[in-house]
């Protein structure tokens, strides 16, 4: 039972951050831009994105349970969360898709690492990495395109 409070935690962690980033939605801006032909519709996110982060959160419970403490995989995996959350803040808030595109290009490298030391510490837990990594790399692209056309 112990075992799954740390879980809820990782949840929590997640949640906190799908919380700041929906605080940032988008609007009259972002409905002004010009978007390429691949720009998924606005309600396919809140599905993908709640998908995503408890796969996340799971993954790093998981290698909490195999190490037992904050290692590197964990504090990088913090930190790509912080870059995650900030993100949209950038984007929809302030309405800097080029700085935004800096964010996602390191969130993406960032996510990429951890998917990498996961996968050495627990393979379930980095297997759990990868739709984040392949939707964030979509992203990144999506981001670029934006920026472009705009």
């Amino acid at each position: 039972m112990h075992q799954y409070k740390s879980l809820v935690v990782f949840l929590a962690l997640t949640g906190a951050t799908a919380l700041i980033g929906s605080q940032f939605l988008p609007g009259p801006w972002y409905a002004s831009l010009n978007k390429p032909f691949f720009n998924p519709p606005n309600w396919i996110f809140a599905p993908v994105w709640t998908v995503l982060y408890v796969m996340m959160a799971v993954a790093a419970w998981r290698i909490w349970t195999r190490v037992g403490r904050i290692d590197s995989a964990l504090a990088l995996w913090a930190i790509q969360l912080v870059l995650n959350g900030l993100w949209s803040w950038i984007f929809f808030g302030l309405h800097r898709s080029g700085l935004a595109l800096i964010d996602i290009g390191i969130l993406l490298v960032m996510i990429a690492i951890v998917t990498m030391l996961f996968m050495r510490r627990d393979r379930l837990a980095g297997y759990l990495m990868l739709p984040y990594l392949a939707w964030v790399a979509f992203a990144s692209v999506l981001n670029f395109s934006l920026w472009l056309l705009n």
